[in-house]
């Protein structure tokens, strides 16, 4: 089967997009993804791990606009008009779009078409831009409206399976973002028996991931180091507060395939996300599954979906969105060795029982023998 994948970033660091179509190639299927290049830095046309990657760059008029919500409307014309050459190119049996910054491009392409579509909501995309769009009910409407035309939805845990089975009777798998298992056995970790703590976060600068505070907690407790990178909207600001203090390092930005080995590196991973956000609350997220692959315990917050699994698997510590409870829970982590090493194995075996990206591609290969 030739599948198309639509993307609305350059598909350079996407784990999840990455897995599928990783896992689609390796069962036989041809897998070409048209990803939308907003700066036009990457080559147009490449091949990574036999997954096709063809990148669609901004047209004049997108790069008038002041902004990438008004670009992202006018790459859903270009896109498609994109799509159409690659399938005449070679035909492609079903389209696969991730987000709803992709979905039109794939309701339109059904209708000229007659393709299959599949929706892969990473997101509840209307909620996700709700901190910087005024008119964020929009996309809410939006993506109800385009559920009519799609034949199958995946979702990435049964939080969102729950919020969008309010607007679809269509079939809806989960199909989380589990990683591969990188170790059957327990790697001791750098401080392993000892009352000091390295401490990781490698993900995206957003304001909702209590990022800015976690480097000042950590700057102020002795017999800590945090190693953080990433990529977004924070970066600067993040680098230099980073580099104002002498216990955090900036790692920049960090390319995927080195994450899980780096987190081995270190102790305790961070993912701390705002659990007054209505998209971050039902989220599923990677610094979970990459901590429970690499057997490493994990601080998250309380009243969101990653505080339940992390409370519920019993693989970290949960704790209120506050600064204090922060530099509590660090403080319980650093001075507690045994602690972390009954928290990282514990971990490590949910891993390999059950949080585990083979086990997600028995269920992402169902949808394709189905469609």
């Amino acid at each position: 089967m030739n599948i198309l994948m639509t993307l609305a970033n350059p598909f350079t660091h996407d784990p999840r997009v990455y897995n599928e179509a990783k896992s689609l190639v390796d069962a036989g299927h041809e897998v070409t993804v048209l990803a939308w290049d907003k700066t036009g830095r990457n080559v147009s046309r490449e091949t990574k791990d036999d997954i096709n990657i063809v990148r669609s760059y901004n047209s004049r008029l997108m790069d008038l606009m002041p902004y990438d919500i008004f670009r992202l409307h006018l790459w859903w014309r270009k896109g498609y008009r994109d799509a159409l050459d690659l399938y005449e190119e070679l035909p492609f049996d079903i389209v696969h779009c991730h987000d709803l910054s992709s979905l039109p491009i794939g309701v339109k392409l059904k209708k000229k078409i007659g393709l299959p579509l599949v929706y892969d909501a990473h997101e509840i995309w209307g909620y996700m831009v709700s901190k910087n769009v005024p008119w964020w009910r929009y996309y809410l409407w939006k993506e109800k409206r385009l559920l009519r035309h799609i034949n199958h939805m995946i979702v990435t845990n049964k939080a969102r399976k729950d919020f969008y089975r309010q607007w679809t009777d269509c079939g809806i798998t989960v199909i989380d973002n589990y990683k591969h298992i990188f170790t059957g056995e327990y790697i001791k970790p750098p401080n392993h028996g000892n009352q000091q703590l390295s401490i990781l976060y490698i993900g995206g600068f957003l304001e909702t991931r209590f990022l800015l505070e976690l480097i000042e907690v950590v700057a102020e407790l002795k017999d800590v180091v945090l190693n953080i990178g990433g990529r977004g909207r924070l970066y600067r600001e993040i680098e230099a507060k980073a580099n104002a203090t002498n216990n955090v390092h900036f790692l920049g930005t960090v390319a995927p395939e080195k994450v899980i080995p780096m987190t081995v590196e270190n102790d305790v991973v961070f993912c701390m996300i705002a659990p007054y956000d209505k998209n971050d609350i039902t989220a599923s997220t990677n610094k979970q599954y990459e901590a429970m692959v690499a057997g490493r315990p994990i601080i998250t917050a309380k009243s969101t979906f990653s505080g339940r699994v992390t409370v519920d698997e019993g693989v970290g510590i949960s704790v209120r969105f506050t600064k204090k409870a922060l530099k509590n829970a660090i403080i319980q982590l650093r001075d507690n060795p045994e602690m972390r090493e009954k928290l990282g194995k514990n971990a490590l075996q949910k891993a390999i029982q059950k949080y585990n990206w083979e086990e997600q591609e028995e269920e992402l290969m169902e949808i394709y023998e189905k469609s």
